[in-house]
């Protein structure tokens, strides 16, 4: 089966210091994939090259068996793809004007626009809230409403780069229970991006582990954190 996205020998270097060195990364349609490792190892190089943001120095990338860097379409594949990061960087006007923003950039308006921004918000619960500021929200607030407004692009592969980080736990375990449900019923493919490895059970089946710049390890959540504190962490991930 063709992966969703697919990345061979991507290299980066910034003032003599390499960021980059994958041989090869796979992300299957449908696959959540968290990315994690220390602070600077290159996680968030990696989901920027891939989501064709910073594009690497060397390599080619691959959109849905395509070739779109370098030399591809690469507006086109971006248009598929959709990001969060973990600041919300949401317009300064109402939070219904953000999604319908986002959506005529993509070429969707009208009804259509309209239909899509209300499910979206009302699926992340914040429909109550769709005239309100964007600068009046409090952070969870804001998170919701910046992923409502990526799903609301309907894209074939989302990034999500630590947007959890900044909440309390009390939003940051809402939100991931959430989370968790709302990909596997999408079938969305995602990759994933996090320091804090009790997020990881919620949302992702596999883990690649990054260390100065390459990809040392692969595998399920079980085979990388082991059987017993899998189990643990699938009940209880923030007590465990």
């Amino acid at each position: 089966m063709t992966p969703k996205l697919q990345a061979k020998n991507l290299r980066l270097a910034i003032s003599g210091r390499e960021i980059l060195n994958i041989e090869n990364f796979m992300l299957k349609n449908g696959e959540v994939i968290a990315l994690i490792g220390p602070n600077g190892c290159g996680k968030s190089s990696l989901l920027k090259a891939l989501a064709l943001i910073d594009p690497p120095a060397a390599g080619v990338i691959y959109f849905n068996g395509h070739p779109v860097y370098p030399g591809g379409d690469m507006p086109g594949a971006r248009r598929r793809m959709a990001l969060v990061f973990q600041e919300a960087l949401l317009f300064d006007t109402s939070v219904y004007r953000n999604i319908m923003i986002a959506l005529r950039i993509r070429g969707v308006t009208g009804k259509t626009a309209s239909e899509r921004a209300r499910k979206w918000l009302d699926r992340f619960g914040i429909l109550h809230l769709a005239r309100r500021s964007a600068r009046k929200l409090s952070g969870g607030e804001a998170q919701r409403a910046n992923l409502a407004r990526a799903f609301a692009l309907e894209p074939e592969v989302l990034f999500l780069d630590e947007p959890f980080s900044a909440l309390d736990y009390p939003t940051r375990k809402t939100l991931l229970n959430e989370m968790g449900k709302l990909l596997k019923d999408m079938n969305m493919t995602t990759l994933f991006v996090t320091h804090d490895y009790t997020e990881i059970p919620y949302l992702a089946s596999n883990v690649n582990v990054m260390f100065e710049g390459k990809i040392k390890k692969s595998g399920t959540v079980q085979t990388i954190f082991g059987e017993e504190i899998f189990e643990k962490r699938m009940l209880t991930p923030w007590e465990a």
